[in-house]
């Protein structure tokens, strides 16, 4: 489905600013699978989901996508098949829209149309359906300014969004990061909800090692731009957030955490 052959990636190459977030890295990831992707501050996580959107290229190595290379391919065109919700819930959402206005967006997107209200009103059974399914009530404010939701529900439309079109992928970047416990343990839930339903495709960044432990069917940890190890099956059914714990401590040049943040 979505594989990485031998991707680097070099920051400021040739000053004493050089950075090599990526060195060599392969990846393959299954149809339907859901993969959770751990490590320290600077290991890799966010420029290995840039390169896969297109927002970064590569100095070396070849993406694919459904067996479409798509190395070169510009972060639009790739947009079409591939979603993505950020750490910060303002990044996915319109303020100044309604739920609605900000649900057409999504369902046109990769189309030549505008939002017009015949566009908007046609489909408000199905945004209603969409939302009411999640059960937190958003379907009865669909005229509502996202700007006035909180961040756990923005976040929520958020993520209906980016699977109102059921993309090939999704990249969920430390998407409950900035949530207060309760509004994560929400999204977590939406989340799980949606890749089931939609058999949706996901890659998931998190520092928390209890959502490492609980989320998806393989967990990688990176270090220093390379895949150190990875997780899958019958120890992966059996992992606990400790021995994710352990291991992160035992990486050569890792980024400090405190066990707290770990855990998430």
């Amino acid at each position: 489905m979505l594989s990485l052959d031998n991707v680097s990636v070099t920051f400021n190459a040739g000053t004493p600013n050089e950075v090599r977030a990526l060195r060599e890295l392969s990846l393959f990831v299954e149809d339907g699978e859901f993969i959770t992707v751990i490590g320290s501050n600077g290991a890799g996580k966010s420029t290995l989901f840039n390169v896969i959107s297109g927002a970064v290229e590569v100095d070396s190595g070849r993406i694919q996508l459904d067996d479409q290379d798509m190395t070169y391919w510009p972060e639009y065109r790739r947009s079409h098949d591939i979603g993505r919700v950020f750490q910060d819930p303002r990044l996915g959402t319109c303020p100044g829209l309604t739920i609605r206005e900000n649900l057409s967006l999504a369902a046109i997107h990769g189309r030549r149309a505008g939002l017009q209200r015949d566009v908007k009103r046609s489909q408000e059974a199905w945004f209603f359906q969409q939302l009411e399914q999640q059960q937190l009530g958003l379907e009865h404010r669909l005229d509502a300014d996202v700007a006035l939701l909180s961040g756990g529900q923005r976040q929520a439309i958020t993520l209906v969004m980016a699977t109102l079109t059921k993309p090939k992928l999704l990249l969920l970047d430390e998407h409950t990061a900035a949530l207060d416990p309760n509004a994560a343990e929400q999204v977590i839930a939406l989340t799980q909800q949606l890749a089931e339903s939609h058999e949706l495709t996901v890659v998931m960044i998190t520092h928390s090692m209890q959502q490492a432990c609980v989320l998806g069917d393989r967990v990688i940890m990176m270090n220093r731009g390379r895949i150190e190890f990875e997780i899958a099956g019958e120890e992966r059914q059996n992992l606990k957030p400790s021995d994710l714990i352990d291991r992160f401590h035992s990486l050569e040049g890792a980024t400090e955490l405190s066990d707290r943040q770990l855990l998430g």
